[in-house]
C-alpha cells in the first residue's frame, strides 16, 4: 500500500473553522484526521502542505518511523506549528492502519481500559456572550441565565462543567479575557473581578445542584499573584479543579501549594520534555494534555509519564467531531484517565460532518468499535459549509 495523496479541507464552524486531513491510498482506504488554526496556530495548513510531498509513495504502515522521519525534517524548529502539523498527520496515518486491520485505533495500543467516558461539558456558557445566534439559543446576560444555563446543563445528562469569567458589571455582559477592561498587559486582579467569579460560581452551582461539578478555566489572563488571589476565593465552592496557563512550573506549584483547590494545567504544552519540569514540581493535580496537538503518540507518553508522578489526565478537547472521536479512543486506552472535555455547545451542523459522530448518553461518552477513528468526514457535509473567513 502506498500514500497516493495528502489533502486539507475546511469547514465553517461558526466562531471558527473545521479543518481535516485526509491521506488516500493506493488501496482505497483513506486515513482522515481533524486539526484546528483557531487557537492561536494560523499556518498548521502551510506546515502540512510543506510536510506532506515526502510522504507521496511511502507505504503508510509505520507509521512511528512516518512521524520521526517528520520530526527530524523539523527538529530546528520543534513543537508549535509543526507539531501540530505533524500531529494531523499521524493521526490520519493511524486512521488508515486501522481501517487497514479492521480494528479502531486504540485496539494498537492494547485496547480499550473502559468504553464509556465521562464528559463535561465546556466553555458552558462562555459562546453564549458573542456566539449565541451560530448555536441557536438565547444569549447569556445576566445571573439569572447562568442559574438557567446550570440547570440546562443537569438535564441533558452532564455530570460536570467547565467555565469562563464572566462580568455583569459593565455597558456589556462580557467574557473576561475576551471583552472591553480584559486587564491585558498588566493582569491585574482587583475585588470587583473576584467578586464577579464569586457570585458566578454561586449562580452555576444554584442552578446546577450539589451532584454536578464545577470548573473554572482562568487561561493566560493573570499572573501568578493573580491565579493565587482567584484561587483562595473560589475555595469555598469545591471544585473539580481551577484551570490556569503559565508556562513556568515553579509559579504554578506556588499556587497549588497556596490555596486548597486542585490546579489543572498543560493544554498549550508540547512533549514529555516541557512537561516533566511541572510533573517534578508537583505543580499539578489534572494534567491537561493535548492529543490534537501532540499526536497520539506522544500524547500516550505524556500520560505515561503523568502516571508515574500520580497524576490524571483530562484532555484538551475544544474541536470538532473526528477530534472527539481521536481524543475518545486516546482516554480509553490511558490509565489515568479523569474527565475527557468536549463542547456542549456548538453550531447545529458540527455532527453533520461525519457520518458517524460521536454518541453521548448518561454525562459519558460511549466509545465506538469501528475501524480507525469510528467515522469518516462527510465531504458533502464540508462543501455545503464553507469557511466564511
Amino acid at each position: 500500500m502506498k500514500i497516493v495523496a495528502i489533502d486539507d479541507l475546511h469547514a465553517d464552524g461558526g466562531w471558527r473553522v473545521f479543518s481535516f486531513l485526509k491521506i488516500t491510498t493506493d488501496a482505497g482506504i483513506v486515513g482522515w484526521s481533524e486539526y484546528n488554526e483557531s487557537y492561536g496556530s494560523r499556518g498548521v495548513t502551510a506546515a502540512i502542505r510543506a510536510l506532506a510531498p515526502q510522504l507521496i509513495g511511502a507505504d503508510p504502515h509505520p507509521v512511528e518511523a512516518l512521524s520521526a522521519r517528520l520530526q527530524q525534517a523539523t527538529r530546528q524548529a520543534a513543537g508549535g506549528i509543526n507539531q501540530q502539523a505533524i500531529a494531523a498527520i499521524e493521526h490520519a496515518l493511524l486512521d488508515v492502519k486501522a481501517k487497514a486491520l479492521g480494528v479502531p485505533v486504540y485496539e494498537l495500543f492494547g485496547g480499550p481500559l473502559r468504553t464509556r467516558l465521562d464528559v463535561y461539558f465546556s466553555h458552558c456558557g462562555t459562546y453564549r456572550f458573542r456566539r449565541a445566534a451560530d448555536i441557536g439559543v438565547p444569549p447569556i446576560a445576566s445571573l439569572d441565565d447562568v442559574r438557567a444555563l446550570g440547570r440546562e446543563v443537569a438535564q441533558r445528562g452532564f455530570r460536570a462543567l467547565k467555565t469562563n469569567i464572566f462580568r455583569f458589571d459593565g455597558p456589556v455582559p462580557y467574557v473576561y479575557g475576551s471583552g472591553p477592561s480584559a486587564g491585558y498587559p498588566d493582569a491585574n486582579v482587583d475585588r470587583a473581578l473576584l467578586r464577579a467569579v464569586e457570585e458566578e460560581l454561586a449562580a452555576f452551582a444554584a442552578g446546577a445542584g450539589p451532584d454536578v461539578g464545577i470548573m473554572l478555566d482562568l487561561n493566560f489572563n493573570f499572573k501568578t499573584d493573580g491565579y493565587l488571589q482567584v484561587a483562595r476565593a473560589v475555595e469555598p465552592f469545591g471544585l473539580r479543579w481551577l484551570e490556569l496557563d503559565l508556562f513556568d512550573p515553579a509559579a504554578v506549584a506556588q499556587i497549588r501549594r497556596g490555596s486548597r483547590v486542585p490546579i489543572a494545567s498543560g493544554e498549550s504544552i508540547y512533549g514529555r520534555v516541557d512537561f516533566k519540569p511541572y510533573f517534578e514540581a508537583q505543580a499539578l493535580d489534572v494534567a491537561v494534555v493535548d492529543v490534537v496537538w501532540n499526536g497520539y503518540l506522544e500524547a500516550l507518553r505524556i500520560a505515561v509519564l503523568a502516571d508515574s508522578f500520580g497524576v490524571n489526565v483530562a484532555p484538551h478537547n475544544f474541536y470538532g467531531p473526528l477530534a472527539d472521536l481521536i481524543t475518545a479512543n486516546f482516554c480509553a486506552t490511558i490509565p489515568n484517565f479523569r474527565l475527557m472535555e468536549i463542547d456542549g455547545d456548538t453550531v447545529p451542523w458540527k455532527n453533520d460532518l461525519v457520518d458517524r459522530p460521536a454518541q453521548l448518553a448518561g454525562g459519558a461518552l460511549v466509545l465506538a468499535e469501528r475501524p480507525g477513528w469510528g467515522a469518516d468526514v462527510n465531504e458533502d457535509a464540508v462543501r455545503a459549509h464553507p469557511v466564511r473567513r
